[in-house]
């Protein structure tokens, strides 16, 4: 694993992890007072009450915002470890890729749900949109030796990743939006 993307580790999988734990902290403040307004809920469109309330929350059974906690802290101390010398063997390097294969289709789901069900966002849910898709792009592309090409396209890539998923928000809240002008 490479030196930077241990550091996108370290940095990227913390602010999902903070992200998560500010929305699990969220959750068992509504859990203990369903009045509480969560502080993420700013307006219609960003609403992490919304999202909160919705069955896609607790799609396992218990408080999404749980898997972040446990895969972020799994991202980050992977991060730190390779940063202080740790040198992962092929199959952990296999097996981050795998988590962040699972959780970037996950993430994909939240978005499609967000968008097109729930028709709110909530600003950490988009946290940890933002990380974990290149959390799991570089791990692929390092993983994968077979990729290295990409290496030369990376930021193209992820900049045609999030340009999409900024006009599929544009395009669902349009009316929202152009309302504030």
């Amino acid at each position: 694993m490479s030196r930077n993307l241990a550091w996108l580790h370290t940095v990227g999988g913390g602010l999902g992890l903070i992200a998560a734990t500010a929305l699990t902290l969220e959750k068992i403040a509504r859990l203990r007072d369903p009045s509480y307004v969560p502080t993420c809920s700013l307006n219609p469109v960003l609403s992490c009450g919304s999202v909160m309330d919705s069955a896609q929350a607790e799609v396992f059974g218990f408080p999404n915002p749980l898997l972040g906690v446990a895969g972020f802290a799994v991202v980050v101390t992977t991060g730190v470890a390779v940063l202080a010398g740790f040198s992962p063997p092929r199959w952990y390097r296999i097996a981050m890729n795998a988590g962040t294969a699972l959780g970037v289709v996950f993430v994909h789901w939240l978005i499609a749900a967000s968008l097109y069900d729930i028709h709110a966002l909530c600003p950490y849910c988009v946290v940890v949109w933002i990380v974990t898709i290149p959390l799991f792009w570089y791990t692929t592309v390092d993983t994968w030796p077979v990729l290295s090409p990409l290496r030369a396209v990376h930021g193209a890539v992820l900049a045609l990743w999030y340009a999409v998923i900024a006009a599929l928000v544009l395009a669902a809240f349009w009316d929202y939006w152009t309302s504030l002008l």
